[in-house]
């Protein structure tokens, strides 16, 4: 795709989830694809640790700033009062937020952000609130898309009584993160106390399901469509089931279920669906991400640029033309070692106490 000037304003867009290695975030893929139609574009990483890979990339996913965000679990007032500071030092009038327990929070920040100036594009309420795993089989069940019984709790007690319903194996789910297959009760024990001390509760307890893994891409128009999409089968995967090689396939049953899904949420911006089918057996629904996969830099290397037409979108603009991706194309993840400074460490964890100071003294 050849370069197209900038969306009239846009000058700075900020991006979170950088980090590329074992267990990889989409914020880095999602800048290596905006820059393939945009290379001048400025982009600046709201990370939350200094080892964050995408911080010290200098190719497509090269940040220009970068700086520390506060942790979501603290809620949408610090999230507020750091971009502040962000956006008036780095001009940022677009954010695109990529990971999953960042959402509930700038949804309650966004028309703060609007009266900055600030663009954003979210998903309502309602459609999160459904998707979540904690609710996602109800969901499912009212629009006849198969998904695994899933029971939760939030003492491990109860959860394991639970888990007797569906039976071991099973797998032992937080509520936004971390999955864990077990085998017994004493292994449910130990993966809900990770869990629990992690993401806090409740914990889920979720039928196991063999067979192929799919994922799904795609962007929802806000009104039932589903405007592009790139549909994926796991060819390779990481200890924790993280998706290292996929192949590009043409699925009417996966495409289908995915409509179904995005049509009854009215979804509006960028997802991943990923299911499991077995042979001779309809797709299962395992869970619903609201936001653009790790591997989302793929389809856009195909014509199928699904962050460039959402920030286009995003910006008010549109004419980003997306293809539909060809079956039989595929990825291969390939590690590489990138070269830093100690003194950007330095630098990032001096601007994390300077943060922590003035809100200590504030309060």
């Amino acid at each position: 795709m050849s370069a197209r000037r900038l969306p009239e304003g846009q000058r700075v867009l900020a991006v979170s989830g950088m980090h590329r290695g074992e267990s990889p975030q989409p914020g880095g893929a999602v800048a290596e694809s905006l820059r393939r139609v945009w290379p001048q574009l400025k982009v600046v990483g709201l990370c939350y640790d200094p080892m964050e890979s995408g911080i010290y990339s200098g190719g497509l996913d090269r940040l220009d700033a970068a700086h520390l965000m506060p942790y979501p679990a603290l809620g949408p007032e610090p999230l507020l009062g750091r971009l502040k500071q962000v956006i008036a030092e780095e001009g940022v009038n677009a954010i695109i937020p990529c990971l999953d327990s960042e959402l509930v929070n700038y949804l309650d920040i966004e028309e703060d952000l609007a009266n900055l100036g600030v663009r954003l594009l979210l998903p309502s309420r309602t459609s999160l609130r459904a998707m979540a795993k904690t609710h996602l089989r109800q969901f499912c069940q009212r629009i006849e898309v198969p998904t695994p019984r899933t029971v939760q709790a939030h003492d491990a007690a109860t959860l394991a009584a639970r888990a007797l319903e569906i039976g071991y194996p099973c797998y032992v789910k937080g509520r936004l993160y971390d999955a864990r297959a077990v085998h017994s009760a004493a292994e449910l024990y130990a993966a809900f106390a990770d869990i629990h001390r992690v993401w806090g509760g409740p914990v889920l307890a979720q039928e196991a399901v063999f067979g192929e893994e799919y994922d799904l891409t795609g962007l929802g128009d806000g009104k039932g469509g589903l405007v592009a999409f790139c549909a994926i089968r796991k060819m390779l995967r990481t200890k924790l089931g993280k998706g290292y090689a996929g192949l590009v396939v043409d699925n009417p049953e996966i495409e289908e279920f995915a409509r179904r899904i995005i049509g009854a949420l009215r979804w509006d911006g960028p997802f991943e669906l990923e299911f499991i089918k077995a042979p001779g057996r309809p797709p299962v629904l395992m869970e619903m991400n609201p936001r653009f996969p790790a591997w989302i830099d793929f389809p856009a290397k195909i014509d199928c640029n699904l962050p460039a037409a959402f920030f286009e979108r995003l910006c008010g603009g549109s004419g980003v033309e997306l293809k539909q991706c060809p079956p039989g194309k595929m990825f291969i993840r390939h590690c590489t070692d990138l070269v830093g400074d100690i003194a950007d460490i330095a630098r990032l964890t001096g601007e994390q106490f300077a943060e922590a100071a003035g809100t200590s003294e504030a309060a």
